[in-house]
């Protein structure tokens, strides 16, 4: 078999006073697809960091096939067969699918034979899992694409262990599957060993062999898939008593309510100058969570700037209780409209303010907490750190500077802040992106909540699996459209993801038939 044994036998790792890996004994066993969990900060990327030779253990051993090897660099790692498809795109944006396949190598002869090259990539192409045009660009290619390009990258190297660092970010459901689905393969195959880390229990059922978790910078769970729940791990990643609190709240039964927001053909221009959002018509009712699913780069984004009055519109009706709704401060109070948009650090914060000042944005000049045009900062900051202590951030103090918190309590400062006065409508855009399993669920509970009081929300999300949970209806958007609508309970993944990937007239004509 092609494929490794990897061990780690007693792995630790200390930056300072700080250990990130504790003493961490893990086995990859030859031809298997193994899962690794763990919330953020867990120790998982410092142990993968270990294995490709970024960082260099404290103590403890790293066995390959039985061997024990000093992995010091990257090039080593290399050598031995171990590669990693990290988070982030690492291809040349200006090079062809050709070149950055080459360029995977690391080294290159002073001349290139093109020809004997070519031949070389056509062959590898006609074996891979999936089929790239060598001649496209990256600036060419959908996000789903320029993931591949990452993945046939280290596939070209002919790797015999495979790590992916949550592959399928930017994945429909059905490239996903394809994905994983080709990467078992290949593993079961003998062809290599596959480290896959991810936060979606469903992608561990479906394609994991093995799962490990980490928490706390040790090894707390690992055993076969078949013998673990999605309880189970969520308990191993957070402890007992965390993730009983964390499970998500019941949806209550809403009998249908009156429209809350109304958007009626709406036309809304992009950064480049060309249509974004394209006769967008949606309606939103009291009690109701719809979702919009879509592969990034369809609209959402200029949708959701719309909608908060971050940027212009060019036609339609937008109308929030039957008021004509432009998103001005005034509006958004005497509406009750609250938002959390994508990177709120950057979109919904003023970094360099504290976090008490960050929870005054929406009510600093109001009543109580201002009189006669003075404000008082006094009031402000004892109901901050009452804030802080319902919404568990983690802070070194409400005066602290809000960019000193790591995303999720940054995202639940900001819930704080929207959700206080018992929002009327939520316009939500990624909520959980990037965040650990404990503040996805309670991010998730917290709108859930909202939902339950009779709150309308509006939930873009790329995570399929974030709108099936939440979401009482879901549309798709593509090209700027809504090309399908259908309530949740009756939503089909991979119909769904046909939308997404543009693939709607298709869907349409099969659901008619």
């Amino acid at each position: 078999m092609h494929s490794v044994t990897l061990e780690t036998v007693g792995l630790t790792k200390r930056f300072g006073a700080f250990t990130a890996l504790e003493g961490v004994s893990l086995a990859v066993r030859p031809g298997t697809v193994h899962a690794l969990l763990g919330e953020n900060g867990a120790g998982k990327s410092t142990l993968v960091k270990c294995l490709v030779g970024y960082h260099r253990p404290d103590d403890g051993a790293v066995l390959v096939d039985g061997r024990e090897h000093d992995i010091h660099a990257p090039t080593v790692a290399r050598e031995l067969g171990i590669g990693m498809v990290y988070q982030h795109f690492t291809v040349v944006p200006g090079m062809t699918v050709a070149e950055n396949l080459l360029l995977a190598r690391g080294r290159l002869p002073m001349m290139l034979d093109w020809k004997a090259a070519r031949e070389e990539l056509a062959t590898f192409m006609r074996t891979a899992p999936f089929a790239l045009d060598l001649d496209a660009t990256p600036l060419d290619l959908a996000a789903g694409e320029k993931q591949k390009l990452e993945i046939l990258k280290q596939l070209f190297l002919k790797p015999r262990l495979l790590i992916l660092d949550e592959p399928t970010s930017v994945l429909t459901p059905q490239e996903a599957d394809e994905v994983l689905g080709a990467l078992r393969e290949r593993a079961h195959a003998g062809d290599c060993s596959v480290i896959l880390i991810t936060h979606k229990f469903r992608e561990v059922a479906d394609h994991a062999d093995d799962v490990s978790v980490l928490r706390r910078g040790r090894l707390v769970e690992s055993l076969p898939v078949s013998e673990t729940t999605p309880q189970r791990l969520a308990v191993a990643m957070m402890g007992e008593s965390r993730a009983g609190a964390a499970m998500p709240l019941e949806r209550a039964e809403q009998p249908q309510a009156a429209v809350r927001l109304s958007i009626d053909g709406l036309e809304v221009t992009g950064d480049r100058g060309q249509p974004a959002v394209r006769g967008f018509t949606l309606a939103v009712r009291s009690g109701e969570i719809v979702g919009v699913a879509g592969v990034s780069g369809n609209g959402q984004r200029e949708l959701m700037q719309a909608l908060t009055g971050q940027r212009r519109r060019d036609g339609g009706v937008v109308t929030v209780d039957g008021t004509e709704f432009r998103a001005t401060r005034r509006q958004n109070r005497a509406l009750r409209v609250r938002s959390l948009p994508e990177e709120p650090l950057a979109n919904a914060c003023v970094g360099e303010m504290s976090v008490a000042d960050n929870m005054a944005l929406r009510s600093f000049d109001e009543p109580p907490h201002s009189r006669a045009g003075w404000v008082r900062w006094g009031a402000l900051r004892r109901r901050a750190r009452a804030w802080i202590a319902e919404y568990g951030v983690k802070t070194q103090g409400e005066r602290a500077p809000i960019r000193s918190l790591s995303g999720g309590n940054v995202q639940r400062a900001v819930l704080a802040r929207e959700l206080s006065d018992d929002a009327r409508l939520l316009l939500v855009s990624n909520p959980v992106f990037g965040l650990d399993f404990a503040a996805v669920v309670e991010i998730h509970g917290r709108l859930t909540a909202a939902r339950n009081r009779g709150a309308a929300v509006l939930l873009i999300s790329e995570d399929l699996d974030e709108l099936l949970l939440l979401a009482d209806r879901i549309v798709v958007m593509s090209d700027g459209r809504i090309v399908h609508d259908v309530p949740a309970a009756e939503a089909d993944r991979h119909a769904l993801g046909a939308c997404m990937g543009g693939r709607a007239h298709a869907v349409a004509h099969k659901e008619a038939a």
